[in-house]
């Protein structure tokens, strides 16, 4: 009986009665005995030598592509991702000053309604400009120092400019004054 093979050489043989040949072995590499059977001394010739299987590299060439890739991917991102951190601070920043600005504005438009208000205006009149209602009668205490002093204090900021009255007073003076060669 002669053996039967597939048509591309593939698959086991079969006999005419359609059982299956036993597969072949092929010796390729050293024997190895069992530790059993092994001496160190003996009848019959040297110990086999055992020999060891090569171990595996610790990063195959796929790995090492894919680590290259991560590393470039990740150079690769860092400066957009640095200016995009920058500007999110930037609008933080802004959002902080827009809100003093808003606090500000909303100061200035309370006050502003204070001087839209008339009794106000007439209060910041008689104690600004010392202006006197129709039938009243101003009086102006001069000699009296601490209270000037006080009131002026209150009234304005350290380096104040000098009240209007006293500008008058002090260029009437200086008209007066006579000439000095």
């Amino acid at each position: 009986m002669a053996e039967r093979r597939t048509p591309s050489g593939q698959g086991p043989a079969r006999r005419a009665g359609g059982r299956p040949t036993p597969p072949r072995t092929r010796n390729t590499g050293p024997i190895r005995v069992p530790a059993a059977r092994r001496t160190s001394s003996g009848s019959g010739g040297a110990a086999a030598k055992r020999t060891e299987a090569p171990r595996p590299r610790a990063l195959t060439g796929r790995a090492t592509v894919l680590i290259a890739l991560v590393v470039a991917l990740a150079l690769a991102y860092t400066y957009p991702v640095r200016v995009y951190l920058k500007q999110e601070a930037d609008i933080a920043e802004m959002e902080r000053a827009q809100a003093v600005q808003r606090g500000e504005i909303a100061e200035t438009a309370k006050t502003l309604e204070k001087w839209n208000d008339p009794e106000y205006l007439r209060i910041q009149a008689r104690e600004r400009i010392f202006y006197v209602r129709p039938g009243e009668t101003p009086l102006l205490v001069v000699d009296d120092k601490d209270r000037a002093a006080r009131t002026a204090a209150e009234q304005t900021p350290a380096a104040a400019p000098d009240r209007w009255y006293d500008t008058l007073w002090s260029s009437v003076q200086a008209a007066n004054a006579e000439p000095q060669d």
